[in-house]
């Protein structure tokens, strides 16, 4: 009798704690089938799954990619878990994401024939504390990107570094909504990239090292065209002195070695309380696109730009590139900011608003190109600067899916 009330006091009991959960998947460990096993799970994954990447080194041969939406990849940490692609035997992407709603987190990617991480029209994605690095320092043959969101709605970049990449090495391209933070960016030919893309917020980073630091530029002949509201702010621009090693052909072969920050063809564009210092050309270009482009819906010129309350220390005492010349025609140095002084294209003439709200003691000169393309031996150059004007500042970008950091940990 005891026992028959013994395992009806079990039964009932297991009936009041319910179904037993499924184990969590254990973190995969390298081993000689750690690919497989890992594209395996992103093939199955479910929406809310979390694949975990174990501590160690993984040498894989060939990329990995996810289409499933809701899925977070999650590696140890960025110096505990090590996924190389140095044997890779194809060119393209380590990791290439198609779906949304997709965090990556918690690891260093080395040696990517391609792209670090690419995501492409991947809404809602994060992502987070993660390394991307060439070992072998910056060389042409280096991949093009590091993290590579485009077409996106709604992008998150926090905590990445990113070295050695041949194009940008934290790019955002043909999106909305976007924020770069606390990010780190050295080695590559352009740091930071906002492309053909609107409502970016890009603050507390360090760009330094680079070609260029960080660019904000719009492109003709692209699916998404007419980039705006862009914001840089609270950023450490510094010694951005590595030799352009773009390969030729690229946009950014064009960005002279020691630019701080690059403006181009954008509209609305606000930079300001940013801590500038060595950069070897200038701090802050502001220029027009000045090669050929027969796109009727392609608007060359910089619009709505302000400039202000940032902090310079020197530079603009080595400039390279097709600004070298001219340079020399001015004493060998050039002024904090330079801006081209285009305002007219294929006959149209525009009010381009610049404004310069900074210190007298901070230099400045308006190249007085007048249209584009521009012709550098025509240069009427002026220290005074464009009369201010009313430009409103866009508003902080909000997104969603970014959590603070007392609700990312409890969650």
């Amino acid at each position: 009798m005891r026992s028959i009330l013994a395992a009806v006091s079990v039964l009932a009991l297991a009936a009041a704690c319910g179904p037993t959960e499924p184990a969590k998947p254990a973190a995969l460990v390298p081993s000689a089938t750690a690919y497989a096993d890992l594209q395996k799970l992103l093939i199955e994954a479910k929406p809310g799954d979390t694949i975990e990447i174990g501590e160690g080194r993984f040498d894989f041969t060939d990329g990995l990619s996810l289409t499933v939406d809701g899925v977070t990849i999650k590696g140890a940490g960025q110096d505990k878990t090590f996924i190389s692609f140095k044997g890779q035997t194809g060119a393209g992407e380590g990791l290439l994401i198609t779906s949304d709603n997709v965090t990556v987190t918690g690891f260093t990617m080395e040696d990517p024939k391609g792209d670090g991480i690419k995501s492409k029209g991947a809404d809602n994605i994060t992502y987070k504390d993660l390394k991307v690095i060439w070992t072998g320092g910056p060389l042409a043959t280096n991949g093009a990107y590091g993290v590579y969101p485009v077409e996106s709605k709604n992008v998150l970049i926090d905590g990445v570094t990113v070295s050695g990449a041949s194009d940008a090495g934290i790019y955002v391209g043909q999106s909305e909504n976007i924020i770069v933070r606390n990010s780190r960016a050295e080695f590559n030919v352009a740091g930071i990239e906002i492309e053909n893309s609107k409502f970016a917020d890009v603050h507390d980073n360090i760009a330094t090292r680079n070609a260029g630091g960080i660019l904000v530029f719009d492109l003709p002949d692209l699916p998404v065209m007419g980039g705006h509201s862009t914001r840089i702010y609270n950023n450490q621009i510094v010694q951005n002195d590595t030799p352009n090693f773009a390969p030729p052909g690229n946009i950014v072969a064009s960005v002279p070695t020691g630019t701080g920050v690059l403006l181009m063809a954008n509209r609305n564009v606000h930079v300001f309380e940013n801590t500038f210092d060595k950069n070897q050309t200038a701090h802050v270009m502001v220029i027009s696109y000045s090669n050929e482009f027969k796109d009727p819906n392609y608007n060359p010129l910089p619009r709505d730009f302000v400039i202000s309350g940032n902090t310079y220390g020197e530079g603009g005492n080595a400039p390279a590139g097709r600004l070298a010349p001219l340079a020399e025609a001015l004493g060998g140095t050039l002024p904090a900011i330079v801006w081209d002084g285009v305002t007219s294209y294929g006959g149209k003439t525009e009010d381009v608003r610049i404004a310069i709200r900074e210190k007298p003691e901070v230099g400045f000169i308006n190249l007085g190109l007048g249209t584009t393309p521009p012709d550098l031996t025509k240069a009427n150059p002026s220290t005074t600067r464009p009369a201010d004007a009313q430009i409103e500042e866009p508003a902080a970008v909000v997104l969603a899916h970014d959590k603070p950091k007392a609700d990312a940990e409890g969650s």
